[in-house]
């Protein structure tokens, strides 16, 4: 039984089709990468994953249990939780009011203050700055502050989109330490999805290509590298 299935899951806005029949699952201390062009569904499926939209048909399940559809504070409980897109910090809070608020549902307290020794220390510009407000941090400082405050809810699957997105060579390899350091150090799983494919192909253990909303394209990385079809739609001549 994987952690977490995704069976047939299609979606939408509107009367326009996103995700059409996706399957896929991630298995307990797994890295697993979904790559693809702007607008072939990835972000649209965490987000049907993490509860912030209903899928119109399939089915997801967690644990064994059928969590299709359930708000996305009720998957967080279960311990599903997407970082999104763009980081969405609150920027005119502390980072130190930031990361508690990933604990804001959790009621041990003697926990979640080791937890938040554990995250200063795991990222240690976060101690630097822990008074700082958010909007002072720099994009790369922002996506860390992000992914801890996602961590602080101790998750099981930690559900990442595009961290990479918008940062420098250098800050991209601290990220990929870092969600290499995620499965070790706090036992997640990671989906993460990824247009920068040298990211994804360096930290993943196994991949899905999404087109046009379906799966086009799965298997070990070993084997992704060497598809055709994969170099065809979406690498290209990314090296890595």
């Amino acid at each position: 039984m994987s952690l977490l299935a995704v069976s047939d899951v299609i979606t939408g806005y509107g009367p326009t089709i996103v995700n059409r029949g996706v399957s896929l699952t991630l298995e307990k201390g797994e890295i697993v990468t979904i790559l693809g062009p702007n607008g072939a569904g990835k972000s649209t499926l965490l987000k049907a994953i993490a509860g912030l939209i209903k899928p119109r048909a399939g089915n997801i399940a967690f644990d064994g249990a059928d969590v299709t559809g359930l708000a996305a504070d009720v998957m967080a409980r279960r311990g599903v939780v997407l970082v999104p897109e763009g980081r969405k910090i609150f920027v005119d809070m502390t980072v130190e009011e930031n990361l508690r608020l990933g604990a804001y549902a959790r009621r041990d307290e003697a926990a979640v203050e080791a937890d938040f020794e554990t995250m200063l220390s795991f990222f240690p510009i976060l101690a630097a700055k822990r008074r700082d407000r958010g909007g002072s941090l720099s994009g790369g400082q922002q996506q860390m502050l992000a992914i801890a405050r996602g961590l602080m809810t101790r998750p099981r699957v930690l559900l990442l989109d595009e961290p990479s997105l918008g940062l420098s060579p250098l800050l991209v390899k601290e990220i990929k330490a870092i969600i290499l350091g995620i499965g070790e150090r706090f036992g997640a799983s990671v989906l993460l999805v990824e247009q920068n494919a040298g990211l994804a192909l360096a930290v993943a253990s196994r991949g899905y290509l999404m087109q046009n909303g379906r799966i086009v394209v799965s298997g070990p990385i070993a084997e992704l590298r060497d598809m055709s079809l994969m170099r065809e739609l979406y690498l290209g001549g990314v090296a890595g």
